[in-house]
């Protein structure tokens, strides 16, 4: 494999040479003769090494252990993914190359989902920029490397991550190989008391919704235009989502409503500008729904009075932010939705079902009432 791997890197060098001398073919008359020697010189290294280079690794024929190596790699694979401890592959960026099943069960991850996405992503906001700057530095063969970080979905939990570097026969670069563990306690059993991220039930699903979209219906037909926001919010806190933060009006936004775990912590959101609130503004600017599972930047949702990050704040660990207005009318305010600690991510179903409530908020606040006027 090395062998074929060193006679492309050579071909493709003389392939590389030989365009260069194309090129040459339009230098002056005087000039002609050397660049005739270099062709020839080119042309005796084909004939004197290339191509018996090539004869050999042709009349060689596959490996006699070739069949052999497969079968090792494929024993190898199967341990990796039957390790008890919980084990995954990743690169430089820390993005997810293989999740064995241990890991899968003790993060609450989907291998499937999590493959292609970073695995600082998966880590309390706190940890992730520590945990990046050591795994870049393994990569770079800086040695080993360990440190204590918390999951998203279990803050309160200690993990220790030990990362060490690996470079597969058939990977181009160094990955890294990370094996997290609770911090001074054992790795929780397959069964254990991580719920994984949404995978509820189809039928179990639809009826949580519907019964949603019932409660919001009757309050939104029993609520006076002027409290008709305040009253979708409290329809959706708590059973729904743990932060509901509204925010009226379109071109000079107020925040209205704000119901958050306890009142010390909605008053501290309260206090915020929503124009302060790159994702608020975009809502209200493009009227986008914005679904974001683990928010990547921490300050999407502007800073409280100690300037720390709202979403860090607040642990949140999926958001939805969605315009309220009608078709073809103008944005009448926006809803952001926060769910934080181990509660299950919002799913697509539930931000197609929260945009058509969005936009029935928005025909309720514009709808006149009895004995008043359509604004």
């Amino acid at each position: 494999m090395a062998q074929t791997e060193d006679f492309g890197e050579e071909l493709a060098d003389f392939v590389r040479r030989v365009a260069e001398l194309k090129a040459a073919r339009s230098v002056p008359n005087d000039e002609l003769p050397t660049v005739l020697d270099a062709a020839i010189f080119e042309l005796n290294h084909v004939a004197d090494q290339l191509w018996p280079w090539y004869e050999r690794l042709a009349t060689s024929g596959p490996r006699a252990g070739a069949s052999a190596d497969r079968q090792e790699l494929q024993l190898l694979k199967s341990v990796f993914q039957r390790l008890p401890l919980p084990v995954a592959l990743v690169d430089r960026e820390t993005v997810v190359r293989r999740l064995n099943f241990a890991a899968t069960s003790f993060t609450g991850v989907r291998a499937g989902y999590a493959t292609g996405r970073p695995l600082a992503g998966f880590l309390a906001h706190a940890d992730r920029a520590a945990f990046r700057t050591q795994a870049a530095a393994v990569a770079r063969g800086e040695g080993d490397r360990s440190l204590t970080v918390h999951l998203q979905q279990r803050p309160a939990v200690p993990v220790r991550a030990t990362l060490t570097a690996l470079r597969p026969g058939n990977e181009p670069r160094t990955g890294v190989l990370v094996v997290l563990q609770p911090a001074g306690t054992r790795v929780p059993a397959a069964g254990g008391p991580v719920r994984p991220l949404p995978n509820l039930a189809e039928t179990t699903r639809h009826a949580t919704l519907m019964e949603l979209l019932d409660l919001m219906t009757t309050a939104l037909i029993a609520a006076p235009a002027d409290q008709v926001l305040d009253r979708a919010a409290r329809v959706l806190h708590g059973r729904f989502a743990d932060w509901v933060v509204a925010d009226s009006g379109a071109a000079r936004l107020s925040r209205t409503t704000v119901l958050g775990p306890s009142d010390d912590e909605a008053a501290t959101v309260a206090a915020q500008d929503p124009a302060t609130c790159l994702l608020v503004v975009e809502a209200a600017r493009g009227g986008a729904t914005s679904l974001q599972v683990r928010p990547e930047d921490p300050g999407a949702f502007g800073h409280d009075a100690s300037g720390a990050p709202v979403l860090v704040r607040a642990n949140v660990t999926s958001l939805l932010c969605l315009p309220l207005t009608v078709p073809d009318g103008p944005v009448r305010g926006v809803l952001t939705l926060f769910r934080a600690g181990a509660r299950l991510a919002f799913s697509m179903a539930e931000a197609q079902a929260m945009d058509m409530m969005a936009r029935h908020i928005a025909l309720a606040m514009s709808a006149p009432r009895q004995g008043g006027t359509r604004r």
